[in-house]
């Protein structure tokens, strides 16, 4: 990968390039100068008041500003600073017309935007006119993307008000304090010593003993110092290769206990970077700074030519000197008192650390000068001392003095008397006892359970509370220690009698499923019951919490906590308490609402004695003085497990233990029932991996009772198998516990391999890779043989069918064979097969390798493989898709169009024609060429209609319906802003899609119907097609390595993509089926990992419903990091340019995205200075904005078999802006890609580059633009580049049907547009272009001019066999400009000139044109060659 470029990009970086194309105004660059981060980002806020939004803080503005909603306080605003920067200094303001006002608040930090740390605590700061209403706020440097004022008070009102937020970065230092500093390491190889890492010489270096990580390098700063940068470098030599190494960085103050400065992650060193990695983090303060390293690509062992430790450049950051002339007394046994002289310091000492034989015994003020330790007599101890200053800086050691203890105690303790207990909570045993007494002195005591020791309590310490099941019996003894180890006898003993059932109980409720009827911002229910008092459930109104307990708990009573923090006030709620038994259909009152005061002074908590036995728990708020809703920090149910049989797994085992391929495996589960009543007859689920292969009934089980049951698997190919086992998976009994009924054996069972050949065909290829109609496709296959013996001498012969995959029929038959033995484990070379001339369309590949001499039948089912080859334009998907014009229309049903009207339900459906379902039994019936269980269809019902249905039917019996609304259709206004209000204009954007799963398999050939029944409230459906897929959920590919989150919040998922980053013996994150609540984006960074879903059927991310315009995605930073297999879907219903993209990559590199379905959102995924990357099989629906754009430097990337319908700007886009990076666009792919409906911009916009290719593309009835926009144009001011003449840039093999309309007023589009502007348009090469039905011409030239001059000619431009037919007259407002095969446009827009340059074109077939070829220009030439 090239060198990136850490250049802050402009906003313009973040709007896409054909967005500016479409009137996205860039925002300026930042000043040179000290910059403000903040300056043109993001901002948001909790609320807002007025009118006055979060986007007023940094508009640059004092006079406008943001203002909190009236309704409580705290509130917070906040800005996006685009990347992890380090900063220390933050400046706020009122606008300077203001009176005095003090506002009480904290700063807060983050790296994802979900997770905060407070950078300056809770403070009031006065903001005065005097001093121009405006507070600076200095802080140690500190790493942040996320700034947040957090404000809990304001003088002047119950609101917050901010009219500036500005943000600093932490000037850089220049100092090194590690140049010459002492090192110690792990260990060296050869020559390398650690010290050659702080010798000022890049080309000297450590090297770690080899091939055994984990290695360490740590220098010694002489003092703690604060730090923030460390610098690694390699020797700059090419010699030394690219190379990523994985470290930490962590500190220390005292040598021994280190902490993660920086987590463990790959650090790439690249020559052409001067093999240098710099690495940021929060300003800490330390002494011992050490690189811990546990890999390198490049070679096995930790490897650093220089080792730079930085701090901040401002505020204190010299260390008090030394403290001296430590020394000690001891004015009585067992005491030892420490004396020093006072150390000096630039801004004063504050304290000073007394160490004792290497540990921190205690801290002393920065006036104290004496300390008297407690120590026996008989203990040897080392004493020095450090002073500190308010900065956190560290001085050196203090001279060390050592008390050397006497010997020769032998007298023990006397024994602890009046042991007894308490029983402070459920689960819980308090210990207390009377103090022994000693010679010397007593150190510790002892505390025995069942004549087991359990702990060891400090001297002073005369109590310990244990934690054992209420129905335990315990017995305890507790005996003294001295120093010397002398032991006392037995304390009395007290025995803890178990109690059933037991009273109290504890916290039921953590983490089970909860629900509310009303929500406020993202303050979701999941908050309530997490565990978690920082987080909190708001509702609005009278509204209710509702916890799923799973089964019957016996209830003490019920605990409802708000944050403790003071920024809580005192308020009131009045809450009613209900529950439902597990056998009951509804709720019951069990408390009747009562008011209850929280208040921060008492913890914020309030306990509502109940007692009963329910499996669910409702609150009812009713009143809330503090707030519009009720408010719940966290709700616990206090209690213990209701009478209910548990069931578990308590073994699992496989016969033979050691089974080869062939032998049938029997496996065996042993279920118990640890619950208090008996349980019906169930059965356990067996699983290899995630695959279930057996299923065993368990007959009826009495409490405590076990059952061992069998289930024959068969015989199993070899490999090794995670076994499990699963009870009672159908949730049919109901239990005290319903979490621990998986049982999975630690140790895996390996099935051997049997001795046999093995052949299969590997690999199967064909070339070219990706054949267009025509083409001569030559085939070939390797054939491996992955057994343990070597496949016979002789013949292996190889038969290779191409078959279309809808019929069935073959159509190429193709043989070949290799001669020879193969080795065990060998491959040979490809045969090469022979040819097949491509005809579009879909087919299978299928390869089969003769069975050889040696192979047994159990290994000859893999000498088949099948393998799937597309030849065609567009993108082969996995659905079929249904025009509605061309289904069975019933009960009234008619066809719209066709047209091409925006606005009109024709004009704005696929193929310019739609079905119209009015009245009741109207209907449209698809007969199914593929079996399918999924149905999405594209809609379009009338405005304002929130939510309704329409029904399916299956062969004409009704099957379910499908939800729908009009939220994400229907904008309204010109076609350069539209937006949602119908007084802004004639409408546009009329149509949305739905999707449900059948929850069935229809076979092929069946029918399926779309109707119009009495319960369909629409007054109106027009449908414009349906697509059936057949979907299956993909299993998670191996249980062992990846990771999966525990439930399906947004933290669930953050979670486990961060356990994932951090253990590197996982691969990733899978996620199972299900739906998955996202607000924000997920922070993908530091190791490249895998997050993969079940399916975008299965696995799917939603924003929340009752919002719009929720940023989410993924930050994905972590180059080499791949997604797969899930959907993501916004909420979006405006065009908000710079949020809003579910992938928004910068300077990565082999980033995989694949099966990925993302709708509702602003863009798809956005590539800035993006290379070798993979973005395949998306399906993206109606967005606002691009679906994928890639600039600044994007090369060497794959876009491949993609379809977008209905995106609000280009759909696939290549703008080579230099905003961000410097380097020109090459070598990128783009094919087998499929448009439909853009309804605002192009289908394909190519705006510069090199050696990029386009081919095999299907752009249909785009609405505004041309199908593809060739142009060379400059955008806001924007810098970019232009084409190159080599290498140049290829399109080919493209079909555009019914594309091009009317945008900016007055100008009229093609099909196609090659326009040249700004930069240089050259090197095109198009071949195979077929132009269909265009809206208004096939082929137009454009020139950009300056007043009388033209920018750039069109030049070296050639098409090679070009086809245009049916450009018509279009009759409308442009007629004059419609009706051409190709134009050369002579006056495109007022105050420019006609076309310049020149166009070959080799081979032009033109049919059913009003004009064929129309150029009045003198400037421009049009050469055909037939």
């Amino acid at each position: 990968m090239r060198t990136k470029r850490s250049i802050p990009r402009l906003t313009a970086g973040v709007v896409a390039t054909s967005l500016l194309l479409l009137g996205g105004s860039a925002l300026p660059a930042v000043a040179a100068g000290v910059p403000d981060l903040a300056a043109g980002r993001a901002a948001s806020a909790s609320s807002t008041g007025g009118g006055n939004t979060a986007d007023r803080l940094n508009d640059g503005d004092q006079n406008s500003y943001w203002e909190s909603s009236g309704t409580a306080l705290p509130q917070w605003a906040q800005v996006n600073l685009g990347s992890s920067t380090l900063i220390d200094k933050v400046q706020l303001k009122v606008p300077a017309s203001w009176s005095a006002r003090t506002e009480t608040l904290s700063l807060q930090a983050s790296d994802d935007g979900t997770l905060f740390s407070t950078v300056v605590g809770s403070k009031a700061y006065t903001f005065t006119p005097a001093k121009d209403n405006t507070v600076t706020i200095s802080f140690p440097a500190t790493q942040a993307r996320y700034l947040r004022a957090d404000v809990s008070a304001n003088s002047a009102g119950r609101t917050a008000q901010l009219s500036e937020m500005t943000v600093q970065a932490a000037a850089a230092a220049t100092d090194n304090l590690a140049a010459g500093k002492p090192t110690a390491e792990s260990g060296h190889a050869d020559v390398y010593g650690s010290g050659n890492a702080v010798d000022g010489n890049a080309n000297s270096y450590w090297e770690s003993a080899n091939n055994a990580f984990p290695q360490w390098l740590r220098v010694d700063l002489g003092s703690a110092v604060p730090v923030n940068k460390v610098v690694l470098k390699l020797p700059p030599a090419t010699a030394w290769a690219t190379r990523t190494e994985t470290l930490a960085v962590q500190g220390s103050t005292d040598g021994t206990t280190f902490n993660d400065l920086v987590a463990s992650t790959g650090y790439t060193f690249n020559p052409s970077t001067g093999n240098t990695v710099t690495i940021t983090f929060n300003t800490a303060t330390t002494r011992y700074v050490r690189l811990n390293i546990t890999g390198n690509t490049g070679w096995a062992a930790g490897q650093i030519s220089e080792f730079e430790v930085y701090g901040p450049a401002t505020g204190d950051v010299t260390a008090p000197s030394a403290p001296a002339n430590l020394a000690y007394t001891q004015p009585a046994s067992g005491q030892v008192k420490l004396t020093w002289s006072a150390a000096t310091d630039d801004t004063g000492v504050t304290g000073y650390d007394v160490y004792a034989n290497g540990q921190l015994r205690t801290s002393v003020a920065g006036n104290v000068l004496t300390y008297t330790d407690s120590q026996p007599d008989t203990a040897t101890v080392s004493y020095y001392v450090r002073a500190k200053d308010a900065a956190g800086n560290q001085s050196a050691n203090s001279n060390t003095v050592t008390r050397t203890g006497t010997s020769g105690d032998t007298q023990a303790p006397t024994a602890p008397a009046n042991l007894a207990y308490t029983l402070p909570a459920s689960g819980q045993v308090r210990l207390t006892w009377s103090a022994a007494s000693d010679n010397t002195a007593v150190t510790g005591y002892e505390v025995f359970a069942n004549g087991s020791k359990i702990a060891t309590t400090g001297g002073s310490t005369l109590s310990y509370t244990d934690s054992q099941p209420d129905t335990a019996t315990v017995a305890y003894f507790v005996r003294a220690i001295d120093a010397a180890g002398n032991e006392s006898g037995n304390s009395n003993t007290v025995t803890r009698n178990g109690t059933t059932p037991p009273t109290g109980g504890t916290n039921q409720a953590v983490g089970k499923p909860i629900t509310a009827t009303s929500t406020v911002q993202t303050f979701v229910a999941a908050n309530a019951n997490d565990d978690d008092v920082t987080t909190y459930w708001e509702g609005s109104g009278t509204s209710s919490l509702t916890v799923s307990l799973g089964a019957n708990v016996d209830t003490g009573s019920v605990v409802v906590k708000l944050n403790p923090s003071s920024a809580w006030g005192p308020r009131t709620q009045t809450i009613e308490v209900q529950g439902r038994e597990q056998s009951a259909s509804g709720f019951t009152q069990l408390v009747a609402p009562k008011s209850y005061a929280f208040d921060p002074a008492s913890g914020n908590t309030v306990t509502i004695p109940v007692t009963a036995r329910v499996a669910d728990v409702r609150l009812v708020f009713s009143n809330n003085s503090g707030a519009g809703g009720g408010q719940a920090a966290e709700l616990q149910v206090i209690g213990v497990p209701g009478p209910n049989p548990d069931l578990t797994v308590t073994g699992l085992t496989a016969s033979p233990a050691a089974p080869v391929e062939t032998d049938p495996i029997t496996l065996s589960a042993t279920v118990k029932n640890i619950g208090t009543n008996a349980s019906p007859a169930s059965n356990v689920n067996l699983y290899l991996g995630t695959v279930k292969v057996g299923t065993a009934n368990v007959g009826a089980l009495a409490a405590g009772a076990s059952s061992t049951v069998t289930a024959g698997i068969g015989a199993k190919d070899a490999g090794s198998y995670q076994l499990t086992a699963k009870v009672d998976e159908a949730g049919t009994v109901v239990e005290q516990n319903e979490t621990n009924n998986s049982y999975t054996n630690p140790t895996a069972l390996v099935v051997k391999p049997v001795d046999t050949s093995d052949l299969v065909a590997s690999p199967v290829a064909w070339s070219p890779g990706n054949p267009s109609a025509g083409n001569a496709v030559n085939f070939s296959v390797a054939i491996k043989n992955q057994g343990t013996v070597a496949a016979a001498s002789g013949a292996h012969n190889v038969t290779l069918t191409v078959a279309d995959a809808t019929t069935g029929s073959v159509v190429k038959t193709l043989t070949g064979s290799y001669s020879g033995a193969i080795a065990a484990g060998a491959t040979t070379s490809p045969v090469s097969l022979g040819s097949w001339t491509a005809v579009n369309g879909k087919y299978t590949v299928k390869t089969v390798i003769a069975a050889d001499a040696n192979e047994l039948s159990v290994k000859q089912a893999n000498n088949t493989s099948t393998q799937s080859l597309f030849v065609g334009r567009g993108a082969n998907m996995p659905y079929d898709t249904y025009e509605a014009e061309s289904g069975v229309l019933a009960g009234g049903a008619t066809v719209l169009g066709p047209n091409r009207t925006i606005g009109d339900p024709a004009g704005e459906a696929s193929g310019r024609k739609a079905v119209h379902l009015a009245s009741n039994g109207a209907s449209v019936e698809f007969t199914t060429l593929n079996s399918t269980n999924t149905l999405v269809t594209r809609f379009n019902i009338p405005d304002g209609t929130d939510s309704t249905t329409l029904d399916i039917y299956v062969d004409g019996t009704f099957l379910k319906t499908i939800s729908l609304t009009s939220k994400f259709e229907w904008l309204y206004g010109d076609e350069a802003s539209p937006g949602n209000s119908p007084g802004a204009g004639a409408p546009r954007h009329i149509y949305d899609e739905a999707n449900v799963l059948l929850g069935t398999t229809v076979p092929a050939g069946h029918k399926i119907r779309l109707q119009k029944d009495a319960a369909n409230s629409a007054a109106y459906y027009n449908i414009d097609s349906v697509d059936l897929e057949q979907a299956t959920a993909i299993a998670n590919p191996d249980p062992a390595k990846y990771v999966v989150p525990a439930g399906f919040t947004q933290q669930d998922v953050q979670n486990a993509l961060d356990a994932a980053r951090q253990d590197t013996t996982k691969l990733g994150v899978y996620l199972p089926a299900g739906d998955y609540q996202t607000a924000s984006k997920f922070n993908v960074y530091g190791r490249a990992i895998n997050v993969l879903g079940a399916g975008p059927w299965f696995t799917r991310f939603y924003t929340p419903t009752g919002q719009e315009n929720t940023d989410s995605g993924f930050l994905a930073s972590a180059s080499g990091t791949k997604f797969s297999g899930f959907g993501i879907f916004g909420n979006y219903t405006s065009r908000i340019d710079g949020p809003g993209k579910p992938w928004d990559l910068t300077g990565v590199s082999d980033m995989t995205i694949d099966n990925v379905w993302i709708e509702h959102t602003i863009v798809g995924v956005w590539g800035t200075n993006v290379d070798n990357s993979t973005i395949t099989n998306l399906r993206i629906r109606d967005t606002f904005a691009d679906g994928v754009n890639l600039t600044n430097g994007s090369s060497g990337n794959t876009v491949s078999n993609i379809e977008a319908r209905s995106t609000g700007d280009d759909s696939f886009a290549l703008f080579p802006a230099t905003d961000h990076s410097s380097e020109q666009e090459v070598n990128n792919t783009f094919q087998n890609l499929t448009v439909k409906n853009v309804w605002r911009a192009a289908g394909l916009a190519v705006y510069g580059g090199g050696g990029n290719t386009f081919s095999n593309l299907y752009i249909a009835d785009s609405l505004t633009y041309p199908g593809i926009t060739i142009g060379s144009l400059q955008f806001g001011g924007i810098p970019a580049l232009g084409f190159e003449s080599s290498p140049g840039t290829t399109f080919s093999n493209i079909s555009l049907a019914r594309d091009g309309g009317h945008f900016w007023g007055q100008q009229a589009f093609p099909a196609l547009w090659i326009f040249s502007a700004e930069f240089k348009l050259q090197g095109l090469r198009l071949n195979d272009v077929d132009i269909t039905d265009p809206t208004y011409a096939g082929v137009m030239f454009q020139t950009k001019w300056n007043g009388s001059t033209s920018l750039n000619p069109i030049s070296d431009t050639v098409f090679t066999n070009l086809s245009v037919t049916g450009a018509h007259k279009s009759g409308d407002a442009f007629d004059a400009k419609s009706g051409f095969g190709l134009w050369a446009n002579p006056l495109p827009e007022p105050g420019q000139g006609p076309a310049v340059g020149s166009v070959t074109v080799n081979g032009l077939h033109e049919s059913d044109n009003a004009v064929d070829i129309q150029n009045t220009t003198s400037t421009f030439t049009i050469n055909v060659n037939n």
